[in-house]
């Protein structure tokens, strides 16, 4: 009976190691590196509405904020000046937490006070928990091909996403 057991295990184990070898080298869909970024569809600060498969064949910067978050609001600055000097590679896309009326009021007055004019999107699906923010802020480097290239917590700097995007495809 143990012989039978062994014979069939070593089957299996080998039918499923011969399927690995011939599938498909496609990545799996999820936040980690080297996997496609999940696809989302969410709601501008402006009322649009925008996917992440709406930027294919651009490299994305996914990052998730909070207007009451220090760390946040400190690589803003440095948000804006890489979106303006890379506007035809590169696309920026900021994910507010707060989805509440009263935080939305308060998200658009930072943001016309900062002159930030990237795509701000409003977390109305709880996008965050499926990239796992634990922390903020978390950035996401999404290559032109939609593969998660970087995982980046806490504040950026400029030097940061020049690096990170120049090791993108």
């Amino acid at each position: 009976m143990k012989k039978i057991i062994a014979i069939v295990f070593l089957v299996a184990l080998s039918g499923y190691a011969l399927f690995q070898v011939f599938s498909e080298d496609d990545p799996t869909v999820g936040n980690k590196v080297g996997e496609m970024a999940r696809e989302f569809e969410l709601t501008t600060l402006t009322g649009e509405t925008a996917k992440l498969t709406d930027y294919k064949g651009k490299k994305v910067i996914l990052n998730f904020w909070a207007t009451w978050c220090g760390p946040c609001r400190a690589e803003m600055p440095e948000m804006q000046e890489f979106s303006e000097g890379n506007k035809e590679d590169v696309v920026m896309l900021a994910v507010n937490l707060t989805s509440s009326e009263t935080s939305i009021d308060n998200v658009k007055a930072y943001v016309e006070e900062g002159g930030y004019t990237f795509p701000i999107l409003l977390d109305e699906v709880d996008l965050f928990r499926y990239y796992e923010v634990l922390t903020m802020p978390t950035t996401y480097f999404i290559d032109s091909e939609g593969i998660v290239s970087y995982r980046h917590l806490g504040p950026m700097t400029y030097e940061l996403m020049e690096e990170q995007i120049n090791k993108m495809n």
